[in-house]
């Protein structure tokens, strides 16, 4: 845990691994996680006007892209380094892997290092069951799920916690990923349908997610296939040239989505002109745009995640970490007697070694 200095600024960096993030969902409860995450992002959004808020940075290359995603309300500061590279699985690495920094804005001192890879599938639920809570039909209780990969599980479970949504229709190109994911799925005690095809699976649905990974200008729901009053929640589409949604599905529905000035470059909306009307997210869960007005209404959510939710959900695992103290502490930030003598550090990691290296050859 972070020990504070004589002037009361943390000295050391809590640290949040993998397994302690695994740790902290068992002992707090997934759902309960997703949920709380959600409740925290929502209270972020309301308070948008006071975030120092900027599109990502991204470097692309022909296998994916590696990104830096920064923000802050003037206490604390967040970032995210996160990667997106569709044929990682081939060779055995995730396809996104993510780590993330919270830092006191007064200081500058990072007070959190954590894993995001496990976190981002976990606020990325969050965020799209926040979203068609208000977006989504209110009796909604069956969704189908296209692309089957490693956030698919977590999109099930926050939309069950969040929206009571318990029929799960399931489609993947690759048979074996819908197989695990139904597996799971049924675990839970909820209903699962495999579909043949992406129009098998979207039938007589109330809401539609597609995850696909992907990066390439793909049609992967097309418009005769969006039935009366369902919402989607269109997640694969998040960077330049990766599209998801026929541009039909988007001028037959109400569009809604995180931060304009980022969907604009990486949603589905970028096949769009540039006067192509969106509402930010915000707006709805404060209440000066409207969310879902009639049952009849297709409505869309353009999510492509935006920093602030990071912000969020960073922001929660410090608080459970610390409440129930699960987490180590790093030494970073050197702790120096005098902060001005950087220098001193080397003298006294000489002084440890040359102490280290004399027991060692008196044990021998």
């Amino acid at each position: 845990m972070s020990a504070p200095s004589k002037q009361g600024v943390a000295m050391h960096t809590h640290y949040l691994s993998v397994q302690h993030v695994a740790h902290l969902v068992h002992r707090v409860g997934l759902q309960n996680l997703i949920t709380r995450i959600a409740s925290q992002i929502q209270h972020d959004f309301t308070h948008w006007p006071r975030f120092d808020k900027t599109a990502r940075l991204a470097s692309h290359s022909a296998q994916g892209v590696i990104e830096l995603m920064p923000v802050s309300n003037g206490q604390r500061y967040a970032f995210k380094y996160v990667n997106g590279h569709p044929g990682n699985p081939a060779l055995g690495l995730s396809t996104v892997m993510a780590l993330g920094v919270l830092a006191d804005v007064r200081t500058g001192f990072p007070v959190l290092l954590s894993e995001l890879t496990l976190t981002t599938a976990l606020r990325t639920a969050a965020t799209s069951a926040l979203a068609a809570r208000h977006l989504a039909r209110r009796n909604a209780r069956r969704m189908a799920i296209i692309g089957n990969g490693a956030q698919s599980e977590f999109q099930a479970m926050g939309f069950n916690a969040l929206l009571g949504i318990d029929q799960f229709h399931l489609f993947d190109i690759d048979p074996a990923a819908s197989l695990r994911l139904a597996q799971h799925l049924k675990e839970c005690g909820f209903k699962v349908m495999l579909g043949a095809s992406v129009s098998h699976a979207v039938s007589g649905v109330d809401v539609i997610t597609t995850l696909t990974a992907d990066k390439t200008r793909a049609t992967i729901l097309t418009a005769e296939q969006v039935g009366c009053g369902v919402h989607v929640n269109a997640v694969g589409g998040d960077c330049p040239g990766k599209t998801e949604l026929h541009p039909d599905v988007l001028r037959k529905a109400r569009v809604f989505v995180e931060y304009e000035p980022q969907t604009r470059l990486e949603g589905d909306i970028q096949q769009m002109p540039a006067d192509f009307p969106v509402t930010e997210l915000w707006t709805v869960l404060t209440g000066a745009a409207p969310g879902r007005q009639s049952d009849a209404d297709i409505t869309v959510f353009d999510s492509v995640g935006f920093a602030l939710e990071d912000f969020s959900a960073l922001t929660v695992l410090h608080q459970l970490a610390r409440e129930h103290r699960i987490g180590d502490s790093l030494d970073i930030v050197p702790n120096l007697t005098d902060p001005k003598n950087l220098y001193g550090v080397l003298h006294s990691a000489t002084a440890m070694h040359t102490v280290h290296t004399a027991h060692t050859a008196e044990a021998t």
